[in-house]
């Protein structure tokens, strides 16, 4: 249902329902939170690589689950919803970045987890879509997270038709940042990145993904004063002064593995 695999500082978490194109259900959904929570409190890993086995990373919500939690009381019916937010949230938080590998199809609760991660990368040929309203569902859990990353109005555009678009479109309305040939440009292009980070302090990383959050969608006036003082803490740390003196002297930062 869910492998994780970690080569050296990078982990690689694999949805494996192939067989239903990698559909979330609770224990998938369970299982995710765990192993983020955990590979976020790893130190010895430095980057994640989030992606899905078969023909699509993932179609979004097994049908089977929806159909059981319409029968769930209301309050049943909240806790449930509530451990698919905190899957959505433990992603978001996690200190360590986050690259989502994206083929064949992500939709609804699939694409969500696009949304919800740092770097995203698919090739051309990968469809997207929040399709709920055609079940006559609406795409209440993924929202926030979605729309942080495409505005209000591109939600109303593929919100309210359920219609799928292209990963071209999805690079055009900013759900993915990435879009690239085939497959083995997705990979290429993944370790680039992971190069990348790996010269990149990790406490400077977590420290600016938090920072990200903090200051996301909010007046420039009211951040002033938080974001100095992220200025500050960052200053003294122990990575910038071992990171300014690196580059000073030509030396390596104690960070990057010889």
């Amino acid at each position: 249902m869910l492998k994780t695999d970690i080569q050296g500082s990078v982990a690689r978490v694999t949805l494996d329902r192939p067989e239903i194109h990698n559909a979330l259900n609770e224990e998938l959904i369970g299982r995710l939170t765990q192993t983020f929570l955990e590979l976020g409190s790893n130190a010895d890993v430095r980057a994640i690589i989030l992606q899905g086995n078969g023909k699509s990373f993932s179609a979004g919500a097994d049908l089977n689950w929806t159909k059981r939690v319409a029968s769930f009381t209301p309050e049943e019916n909240r806790r449930d919803a509530q451990v698919a937010i905190e899957m959505f949230l433990t992603i978001v938080r996690c200190p360590k970045p986050i690259i989502t590998r994206v083929h064949g199809a992500a939709l609804g609760g699939g694409a969500g987890l696009v949304a919800a991660s740092d770097i995203s990368i698919a090739t051309e040929n990968v469809q997207f879509g929040f399709t709920e309203v055609k079940l006559g569902i609406v795409p209440a859990l993924i929202s926030p997270f979605v729309v942080a990353r495409i505005g209000a109005a591109n939600a109303r555009d593929y919100f309210l038709t359920g219609e799928k678009f292209s990963a071209a479109t999805a690079q055009s309305i900013g759900l993915l940042n990435h879009v690239v040939q085939n497959e083995a440009a997705m990979d290429a292009l993944i370790e680039t990145k992971i190069a990348d980070i790996l010269k990149s302090s990790p406490a400077a990383i977590a420290a600016t993904k938090q920072l990200i959050l903090t200051v996301a969608g909010q007046p420039v006036e009211s951040m002033s004063a938080i974001t100095a003082e992220a200025s500050v803490r960052s200053r003294a740390s122990a990575d910038a002064q071992a990171g300014v003196s690196a580059f000073l002297s030509r030396g390596t930062p104690p960070w990057v593995k010889s």
